[in-house]
């Protein structure tokens, strides 16, 4: 054999089956006949089953067709080998549980209706507190709305709420003033016929119902420039009467409001007594209250006392 020429006969020239064809006839091609087969002086492939060998056996090659494995066979484990599992960060085999339950077809699936209904829950929550807060909310504005713009003010007259008065009621500390210490106007006289006056002695002031008559309370001691309720407690019947308030000199608002708010019949004045109020602005030291009946008024009551507290007050 010569550099370039690899003989007539190597093995990627046989052909097993070179019988069939005419080339491989002519080239001396024979059918298989206990040997090699193919052309002649073909490489014999022929080997028994579990008789090929290619260097040295592994421990672990199959034993011959028939025979039982010996050592280094299949069925006993290799010293030079390790499952994956076995080794340090090796694949894992087995599908771990998850705690609580898994979403596998095994296992049970998340709660999805109790997170709904926790949800649910959360949402009705929140819209049961916005009800409240804005149920609280409206509650306050209308306490407030109550409680603000709707007394007298310098430019409206006087509407007190009803009220009678109560023996030994309670003035606070500010100025106050008997019927007997007023000084009269007009044709205003004392008296004391009617039951139920808290002066000294009973006293009221009387025959305040003709133009021009009125009472006058300069008030000492006002602690400091600011607003103050000025109460006048009094009597009447039937209809309700009204009459003006002057403070410092100046008009107060429209008409002092002396409504019947103890609902006295027509010329019951012992059963007539209770009280208004006015909200008038006074300085520091001294002040001048007057009440007075002119033209257009209705002054049929009678004047038990006057008293101050300190800022818009109803009570």
């Amino acid at each position: 054999m010569t550099p370039g020429n690899n003989g007539a006969s190597t093995p990627e020239d046989d052909d097993p089956f070179g019988y069939l064809y005419a080339d491989g006839q002519a080239n001396g091609a024979q059918p298989p006949s206990g040997g090699g087969y193919g052309y002649p002086n073909s490489v014999n492939r022929v080997r028994a089953v579990g008789t090929r060998q290619y260097g040295q056996q592994p421990q672990h090659a199959t034993a011959p067709y028939g025979q039982v494995p010996q050592q280094g066979s299949y069925s006993q484990p290799n010293a030079h080998y390790a499952a994956p599992e076995t080794l340090p960060g090796g694949a894992t085999t087995a599908q771990q549980q998850v705690p609580g339950g898994g979403g596998g077809r095994g296992g049970r699936g998340p709660n999805h209706k109790g997170l709904l209904i926790g949800a649910i829950a959360v949402v009705a929550a929140v819209v049961i507190g916005i009800g409240v807060a804005m149920l609280g909310g409206d509650k306050d504005k209308d306490k407030a709305s109550d409680e603000v713009g709707t007394g007298p003010t310098q430019s409206q007259e006087s509407k007190p709420s009803p009220s009678t008065s109560k023996a030994g009621e309670s003035k606070a500390d500010l100025p106050e003033i008997d019927a007997k210490a007023l000084r009269l106007g007009g044709a205003a006289t004392l008296a004391q016929d009617v039951e139920g006056a808290q002066s000294d002695g009973g006293i009221y002031v009387g025959n305040l119902n003709q133009v021009g008559s009125s009472v006058t309370w300069t008030v000492n001691g006002v602690p400091e420039d600011g607003a103050y309720t000025v109460f006048a407690r009094y009597s009447t019947a039937d209809e309700d009467q009204k009459m003006t308030l002057t403070v410092n000199g100046k008009p107060f608002g429209n008409k002092l409001n002396l409504g019947n708010f103890a609902h006295a019949k027509d010329g019951d004045f012992a059963k007539g007594w209770t009280k208004t109020y006015a909200w008038p602005t006074l300085n520091k030291g001294t002040n001048t209250i007057s009440l007075s009946c002119e033209d257009g008024d209705k002054c049929n009551v009678l004047l038990d006392q006057l008293w101050l507290k300190a800022g818009q007050v109803k009570d």
